[in-house]
């Protein structure tokens, strides 16, 4: 999702639900200044742990994202959003038993929170990325069209085939991305994924 971004190099990018820290080290290893943002402490401590074993630095800030604003706007946004990581289940058979319908609407709540958010973040013209590990349509496209028709400031950036490494049957006809566990089956099939670029016009 981070390469999404484009080119990040000397760039402030802000990264919303940060913790573990896997796309803090892309991030930074392309040369971004990332401010990495979780509302864990518990989460943040590995991040710390990651990005020092790494040798990588980023501006680690322990808040909630929904009321956090940083000093200036930003270059850029990957928001890797709390969901109902059914696009798991494969690994995690337990979310099955674990998940109900209504925690799935009680995290839309949250994502458009975090979404508002996000666009109040960055600078106009600056890509913001949303990442959900999640197949339940609700946490991933239709949320998207929601936003869409309630900010008219914020368009979406479809992504081409040829942009990125990425095989052709991971892009939507919209432009999205959305991976599928039947997918790569001779490779032991993928994790559900989903992620969208969006970018503030105004």
């Amino acid at each position: 999702p981070m390469k999404l971004l484009g080119n990040v190099y000397k760039k402030d990018i802000i990264e919303i639900g940060a913790a573990p820290g896997g796309k803090t080290a892309q991030l930074a290893m392309s040369g971004a200044r990332v401010f990495a943002i979780d509302r864990s402490h518990t989460r943040l401590t590995r991040l710390r742990n990651n990005l020092q074993r790494l040798n990588f630095n980023a501006n680690i800030i322990e808040a909630n994202a929904e009321n956090w604003r940083p000093d200036s706007l930003a270059d850029g946004l990957l928001l890797d959003a709390p969901c109902s990581t059914t696009g798991t289940m494969r690994r995690h058979p337990d979310i099955m038993w674990r998940r109900k319908p209504s925690d799935v609407y009680e995290l839309c709540n949250i994502q458009l929170k975090l979404l508002k958010a996000a666009v109040e973040m960055i600078k106009p013209g600056a890509f913001l990325v949303y990442t959900v590990c999640s197949l339940e349509p609700e946490e991933g496209p239709l949320l998207i069209e929601t936003f869409l028709q309630k900010y008219k400031n914020i368009e979406r950036v479809g992504i081409k085939s040829n942009e990125i490494e990425l095989l052709r049957e991971f892009i939507t006809p919209i432009g999205d991305l959305l991976t599928l566990p039947c997918q790569l089956k001779s490779l032991g099939g993928l994790d559900g994924f989903y992620s969208v670029r969006l970018r503030r016009n105004l």
